[in-house]
């Protein structure tokens, strides 16, 4: 009797890698760094014999997971999409929600496994520059509004920087992070209901 049942089509290297350190990264933050090949191989859809054609070791694919978290690379290439004719408040919304899920991601990596996040990170990344491209990508779209505004669109990018990691931090917000639009009406219009003078206000 002829067998029906089929292997699945391999990946190619790229894919497969990606694949590997893809799912390593999300068993790392769901159980820690501690986690079994046979896991990591059974999440990727890949033979367990598989990681060690493609990395030397798992601590070797464990790091290259951890490192992928900060890779800004993907991220970059989501703030380019977003649409510069849209409004200002509207385009940084997006910008706002593209860096919360990424900001979440980091902080819960560490809280999963330390230090050993931060080191993979500068191990593998220059992240003082990749903060610095964040910033000019925020800028990009800040520029187009500078005249209504009353900083620099780089120093406004620095602040809505600083405000995304205060807003996002889990141990600072606990389970209740501000939305994307809350962060950025705070950046744009403050906390007051009018614009009065400031010797107006009790």
């Amino acid at each position: 009797m002829t067998s029906t049942s089929q292997r699945a089509t391999p990946l190619p290297p790229d894919e497969r890698r990606a694949a590997l350190i893809a799912s390593t990264l999300s068993l790392v933050l769901a159980e820690g760094p501690d986690v079994s090949t046979r896991r990591i191989a059974q999440a990727a859809g890949v033979a367990e014999g598989t990681i060690f054609r493609v990395f030397t070791t798992k601590d070797e694919l464990v790091s290259v997971a951890i490192a992928s978290a900060f890779d800004s690379s993907s991220l970059l290439g989501e703030l380019k999409t977003i649409d510069r004719t849209a409004p200002l408040d509207v385009r940084l919304v997006s910008a706002v929600e593209i860096l919360q899920r990424r900001t979440a991601r980091i902080f819960r990596l560490v809280d999963a496994i330390g230090m050993k996040a931060i080191e993979a990170g500068h191990e593998h990344r220059n992240l003082s520059e990749e903060s610095t491209l964040i910033r000019e990508a925020l800028t990009g779209l800040i520029e187009p509004a500078r005249e209504r505004l009353r900083c620099e669109p780089n120093e406004a990018a620095r602040r809505l920087q600083l405000l995304i990691i205060a807003c996002t931090h889990p141990r600072l917000v606990e389970s209740d992070p501000l939305a994307a639009s809350e962060i950025v009406s705070m950046l744009l219009d403050g906390i007051r209901l009018t614009a009065a003078p400031p010797e107006s206000l009790p």
